[in-house]
């Protein structure tokens, strides 16, 4: 066997993040990793160049990035003319990405049609599934009787109120495992939204709940990035517990993203007055990517140490790359990792913290799931 060179085996160990054999010998086959030399037995000897590669593809499809993007990614030198041409090509399969989660939504709708009904439209939608099995979708009558069935499903509305709760029951995964205060968040920032598939993106960092309630029942302050964000809170709900609001951006004709993002950057007074903020405050940030930043240098920096950070903004690069920093904080954080974010999110997941903190103020639920899971 060759002097520094790794079997298969050593290779996977020296690599990690899940790695095995049957996972190297495919990229074999899909050409994202070269054949390697072999030695007088046969075996497939590797170099630390073979380990860095891998490295890399391990490290991009944990990031979410498909087989066939990470190949076209490593194929391209980066001082190299075809860098633009590898940007044309991952912008056309970004495009094929998004139709399919387009044609996976449709079918997520149409579950959702029949699952998520209440009690009060179960005979129909049995009636409905019945049907379903019988139906001729090869002929114009065929279609036409799956449109009096939907029709006939979506009448039973008009008889009552819809029940939220009921109907987010059978949509919802198992969360059995987290403590009843945080189910109530997860469900209530779904509701805020409407996708069920929310929940594989939110995070909380371990003691958040734990974190919030003991703020929040000290009379905390509350910072928000925008008075658009301070305008959806439970503003009665906070004045029982004694929560002061202060808003960050305060010019009431702020009310996008765009217009929070340039404003903050524009204003250094509002970039001073975040060092300002209260030990042991919450702060919400629901829109500028550039404040949930800058929290998290001031975080870093020791300036601010804030109970509890919601950090929620939108954007496609920046909001993404604050809540990756803010999930690196040892600050207790309620965040939505990626894009997704919102100041009625924001919003939704701090009055849910307060709803449950009254209603439920010796709940201690949570504090099981930090010994028994670490998860809250």
């Amino acid at each position: 066997m060759n002097a520094g060179c790794l079997t298969i085996k050593e290779l996977t160990d020296a690599v990690g993040g899940g790695l095995t054999p049957r996972m190297v010998r495919h990229y074999h086959q899909l050409g994202l990793l070269p054949q390697p030399v072999r030695s007088h037995s046969n075996y497939r000897l590797y170099t630390k160049k073979d380990v860095l590669r891998l490295q890399r593809i391990v490290a991009l499809k944990q990031q979410g990035f498909q087989l066939n993007h990470i190949r076209n990614i490593l194929e391209v030198e980066p001082e190299a003319d075809t860098t633009v041409n590898l940007m044309g090509q991952l912008q056309q399969q970004y495009r094929a990405v998004m139709q399919q989660i387009s044609q996976l939504r449709q079918t997520a709708s149409a579950l959702e049609g029949l699952l998520g009904r209440d009690r009060h439209c179960q005979i129909m939608q049995a009636e409905v599934l019945a049907q379903l099995k019988l139906l001729d979708v090869e002929t114009q009558a065929g279609l036409g009787g799956l449109e009096n069935l939907w029709s006939g499903l979506d009448a039973e509305i008009h008889t009552h109120s819809e029940a939220f709760s009921e109907s987010l029951q059978r949509l919802l995964p198992d969360l059995s495992h987290r403590s009843e205060i945080e189910q109530h968040l997860i469900s209530q920032l779904v509701l805020a939204c409407g996708d069920v598939s929310l929940v594989s993106f939110i995070k909380l960092s371990r003691g958040a709940i734990a974190a919030s309630r003991e703020a929040l029942s000290s009379s905390c302050q509350i910072v928000v990035d925008t008075q658009t964000v301070a305008a959806a809170l439970d503003q009665t709900r906070l004045l029982h517990l004694g929560c002061h609001i202060e808003t960050l951006i305060d010019n009431p004709h702020i009310t996008t993203a765009t217009e929070a993002e340039v404003a903050f950057w524009q204003h250094r007074e509002w970039r001073e007055k975040l060092l300002q903020v209260s030990q042991g405050c919450v702060l919400v940030v629901g829109y500028a990517p550039s404040v949930l930043v800058e929290v998290c240098e001031a975080i870093t920096n020791q300036k601010i140490q804030p109970a509890l950070v919601i950090g929620m903004p939108i954007g496609f690069s920046h909001a993404p790359a604050a809540k990756r920093q803010l999930m690196q904080q040892e600050i207790p954080f309620i965040t939505v990792a990626g894009t997704l974010g919102g100041g009625a999110l924001a919003a939704t997941a701090l009055n849910a913290l307060v709803e449950s903190l009254i209603d439920k103020p010796d709940c201690h639920c949570y504090l099981k799931n930090v010994v028994d899971s670490g998860e809250c």
